[in-house]
């Protein structure tokens, strides 16, 4: 693997990726699936000295790093407080994972007719998806920290609002735009 940067910046905007492909577990060179990227995050998980110095919840707002990047994986750090929500959203196409390393975060799943399904994952519990999954994150807990793995990498995704006579709307936003509430 070889790292690429990503979108300059700091706090709560995506910064260059602070990892090496030597720090991750060995990943093959192709697209990997779901199964695969919930490896990938639940190893980097179990190794808080790769990652723990880039956690912070002093920012005003969400912080998130990009830990590495290549042409295959896509790999963030994200911090979360209970104010914290991604509003709905989808991945584009690509697939994830998520592995939740401190704290809790709540994953909210929309339903045509009725209530959101709803799922709170505590800290050392992951949960992978394919790219045709929709949801909404939010911090469960304040200094909440989980690692979220992407395949093939993002570059656009799915920013929905959902109004209150139930329409949906999709706007594509990019990967480097920090996802929010529309509704």
């Amino acid at each position: 693997m070889t790292l690429a940067p990503t979108s300059p910046g700091a706090g709560t905007t995506p910064s260059g990726a602070v990892l090496g492909a030597e720090e991750l577990p060995a990943v093959p060179p192709r697209v990997l699936g779901p199964a695969e990227l919930e490896d990938l995050v639940r190893d980097l998980a179990a190794r808080p000295e790769v990652w723990a110095a880039h956690a912070r919840h002093d920012t005003g707002g969400r912080h998130y790093v990009s830990l590495f990047r290549d042409a295959h994986v896509d790999v963030w750090l994200l911090c979360w407080n209970t104010v914290d929500d991604t509003g709905w959203h989808d991945h584009d196409t690509s697939s994830g994972a998520v592995a939740v390393t401190r704290g809790a975060v709540t994953e909210s799943k929309p339903r045509l007719g009725g209530q959101p399904e709803e799922r709170t994952a505590m800290a050392g519990a992951s949960f992978s998806f394919g790219p045709d999954h929709i949801h909404r994150m939010v911090g469960a807990v304040d200094g909440s920290v989980s690692i979220h793995a992407y395949s093939p990498p993002l570059w656009r995704m799915g920013q929905y609002s959902i109004s209150s006579d139930g329409v949906m709307r999709r706007w594509s936003v990019s990967y480097a735009d920090e996802l929010r509430p529309l509704d």
